[in-house]
C-alpha cells in the first residue's frame, strides 16, 4: 500500500534555539490506524502541525498523500489540507448557532458543491457515525461525546486520505471517551487511515501501532498486539 504520511529527517527549530522535532522518520500506510503518544512538550502537537501541513518543517522531508509539501505553495497547501486531510480537535470547534448537518456541510465548502450537495452528504455522515437523529440539533443540545461525533463526521465527509485525531477524549467522560474510540475503530476498519495524537498511553496501547515521541524524536515505534473492535455490535455507535 502507498503512504500517505511519508517524513524523512525531518526538524522543526524555533528562535531562540528550541529544537521541537530532531530527525523524525515516520511513514504510515494506507488503511493504518496508529497512536502517536508523547506528554506535553514532547514535540507531538509540532508533529501534527507538520503532518497536518499547518506549519513548515525547517529540514527534512515531508510528503502527504504522495504531495511533496516543500514543492507547494501556502495557496496549493491549503487545497491539499481541504482534499485530503480531516481533522478532530478536543474542543470540538463547532459553530454554536448551527444545526449539526450545517457543522458538517462546513467541511466541504472549499470543494465546489452546491448547498443541497453538501447537506445531503453532511446527512450521511452524520448516519454514519450513528448521529442519524441528531441533524437538526445545535451543539449546546448535544452531548460531549455527541459534539465530538459530529466533528468527527465533519472530518470524514470529504472522504479525506488522513484522519489526525488531536486528543480526540480529552474534554469526554470515560464512556464517552469509550464510544469515540471505538468510533474510531469502525472508521478505520472501513478503510479510514486515522493517525490519534494523546498523551493517554492507554489509548496508545489500544491501537494497533504506536509511535512513541519524546524531546522531539521518535523514541519507539512498535506493534500492538490488540483485539479487533467489534464494531457496530450492540448498538455501540
Amino acid at each position: 500500500m502507498s503512504a500517505v504520511i511519508d517524513l524523512t529527517g525531518v526538524t522543526k527549530e524555533y528562535p531562540g534555539g528550541v529544537s521541537a522535532l530532531r530527525g523524525v522518520d515516520l511513514r504510515v500506510r494506507e488503511g493504518e490506524l496508529l497512536a502517536i503518544v508523547g506528554p506535553s512538550g514532547s514535540g507531538k502537537s509540532t508533529l501534527l502541525h507538520i503532518v497536518g501541513t499547518l506549519d513548515r518543517p525547517t529540514a527534512g522531508s515531508v510528503a502527504i498523500a504522495g504531495h511533496d509539501v516543500s514543492a507547494l505553495s501556502d495557496r496549493e497547501l491549503s487545497a491539499l489540507r481541504a482534499q485530503h486531510i480531516g481533522f478532530v480537535f478536543q474542543a470540538f470547534h463547532l459553530v454554536p448557532g448551527m444545526s449539526a448537518r450545517d457543522n458538517v456541510a462546513e467541511g466541504l465548502l472549499y470543494c465546489g458543491l452546491s448547498a443541497a450537495q453538501r447537506r445531503r452528504r453532511a446527512a450521511a455522515a452524520l448516519e454514519r457515525v450513528g448521529l442519524g437523529d441528531r441533524m437538526d440539533h445545535r451543539p449546546h443540545e448535544l452531548s460531549g461525546g455527541q459534539k465530538q461525533r459530529v466533528a468527527i463526521a465533519r472530518a470524514v465527509v470529504g472522504e479525506p486520505d488522513l484522519l489526525l485525531a488531536d486528543e480526540p477524549t480529552g474534554a469526554l467522560d470515560s464512556r464517552s471517551g469509550e464510544e469515540v474510540m471505538e468510533l474510531i475503530h469502525h472508521l478505520n476498519a472501513e478503510g479510514s487511515t486515522i493517525a490519534v495524537i494523546t498523551h493517554d498511553r492507554e489509548i496508545g496501547r489500544s491501537l494497533p501501532r504506536r509511535v512513541e515521541i519524546l524531546d522531539g524524536r521518535v523514541v519507539q515505534d512498535v506493534t500492538n498486539r490488540t483485539q479487533p473492535a467489534e464494531c457496530g455490535a450492540g448498538g455501540g455507535l
